[in-house]
């Protein structure tokens, strides 16, 4: 087990003895039976054993919310104040994240407060690494999305594939090439790796969304009931 699931455990216990404590907190107050007490916590967090699982991702994500929330200038959609942030981590190499684009663009076209958040998260070979860069270098000319569009509406994102993006959405290949290589986009891409690696993350696509995590493609209808889960969260 590595260390980022070894702390993903760790933080599921602490969770539960939180659960447990306010409970007990809050008998202590009650005054009741401590055996009948005792029984009626136990059945609940049986009868409700995701409050454990919630608190456990709220333990795992707290730490690097702002971080992870935090776009790198252009990457993102959506509401810049949507009261829901959507994150992904995607890698152009990954045909789960190509299919979960247009249902992206779909939530981003029937939901106004949405705000989405995309992180580059290389893990699938050197086309990977290239094709990060390069939708970072684009972000940074103000044209991510379509780039990004572009790219996974397009054939393999080698050299040709981004050079193709590239021209479809009106930049020079070699202005992304060079882009790409600029200290800023190569520390967000470290960022990204380092986030994704204290997370647990070993696969793309995975989202965050509120107080959640979610692994593997999603359509569009269990996107939009993860945001609508989150917005009732924060309510």
């Amino acid at each position: 087990m590595n260390r980022p699931i070894r702390l993903w455990v760790a933080a599921a216990g602490i969770a539960l003895a939180c659960a447990i404590g306010l409970a007990i907190g809050a008998h202590m107050v009650a005054g009741s039976d401590d055996a009948a007490f005792g029984k009626r916590v136990r059945a609940y967090v049986l009868a409700h054993p995701e409050i454990v699982a919630e608190a456990a991702e709220r333990l795992r994500i707290g730490p690097v919310r702002e971080a992870v929330e935090t776009p790198f200038p252009g990457a993102w959609a959506g509401n810049p104040h949507g009261d829901v942030t959507l994150v992904m981590f995607t890698d152009y190499n990954c045909p789960y994240c190509r299919a979960s684009a247009p249902e992206i663009d779909r939530l981003l076209a029937s939901d106004p407060n949405i705000k989405v958040v995309w992180r580059e998260m290389p893990v699938l070979g050197p086309g990977s690494d290239e094709a990060a860069a390069a939708a970072l270098a684009a972000a940074r000319q103000g044209k991510y999305l379509p780039f990004h569009r572009a790219l996974f509406s397009g054939g393999h994102p080698d050299q040709n594939g981004v050079a193709a993006a590239a021209k479809t959405v009106g930049l020079s290949p070699a202005s992304l090439i060079a882009g790409g290589k600029t200290p800023e986009v190569q520390a967000e891409i470290a960022t990204n790796l380092s986030i994704a690696h204290r997370l647990g993350i070993g696969a793309t696509p995975f989202f965050i969304i509120g107080n959640r995590t979610h692994e593997g493609a999603l359509g569009y209808d269990a996107l939009a009931a993860a945001v609508a889960e989150a917005r009732a969260g924060a309510q």
